[in-house]
């Protein structure tokens, strides 16, 4: 599986375009502007979309979910513990919400964030981890893309990591873990004793595993064990 990155001009979050060798792709985390550049990689390459995916609900992760999915014709993926996000996604941001609403009203060219049609929610099983697999129109969900889902609440109750091979093993950690440092507990449904549990869980994947964050540069999880401050507890 290959990976392609774009970064949303407003709010600066890691978009990324999941393609697997047989040309099924899916859109992990579409924030505030992507929508040209995603389906210009799209069409351009002749990729097949099987579907769209969050890490969390916060709106600069789902900005452009709704004009995504009906251009693509795909349905939202994302854990059920966020899925309520959608419905009011400047309200469930406490304060930081009307500062991010003001700014979409000034930010035309992004236009403002919309629900999309189709909705599907995922859980995680009594480990924490699930496979979920986005399969094209027609064919059975044996045949799809398949990931694999880490349940880690903490920055919001839904947080989701989700792992894949792409010569070698990858954890796209959205909002849980950045090169040099971690996500924010202090907005609505944050939660910092979640959040370490969640650390000491990605503290434990294979130490090769490449690190795609929702926000920053790219890291590996041998480089965060030796220099992250928030994970050092977590060993």
């Amino acid at each position: 599986m290959q990976i392609r990155t774009v970064v949303a001009p407003l709010l600066g979050t890691n978009c990324y375009v999941l393609v697997d060798d047989d040309g099924r792709c899916a859109v992990v985390d579409p924030g505030a502007g992507v929508v040209e550049d995603v389906l210009r990689l799209v069409h351009g390459n002749g990729w097949t979309p099987v579907g769209v995916l969050v890490t969390h609900g916060h709106v600069d992760h789902t900005w452009s979910a709704g004009a995504l999915c009906e251009a693509l014709e795909v349905a939202l993926h994302l854990h059920a513990d966020d899925a309520y996000r959608l419905d009011d996604p400047f309200g469930t941001l406490g304060p930081l919400g009307p500062q991010l609403a003001e700014l979409a009203e000034s930010s035309g060219s992004v236009g403002l964030p919309q629900r999309p049609e189709r909705v599907e929610t995922f859980t995680a099983g009594p480990d924490g981890t699930a496979v979920l697999r986005l399969a094209a129109t027609g064919e059975s969900p044996g045949e799809g893309l398949a990931l694999t889902v880490l349940h880690a609440p903490g920055h919001t109750e839904g947080s989701t990591i989700y792992l894949l091979d792409a010569d070698g093993p990858v954890a796209l950690t959205g909002d849980v873990l950045f090169a040099g440092t971690i996500g924010r507990t202090d907005l609505p449904g944050g939660n910092a004793s979640l959040m370490a549990s969640s650390l000491r869980r990605v503290a434990a994947l294979d130490r090769t595993t490449a690190v795609h964050p929702g926000h920053g540069p790219a890291s590996r999880i041998s480089v965060e064990l030796a220099v992250n401050p928030y994970l050092h507890p977590s060993r």
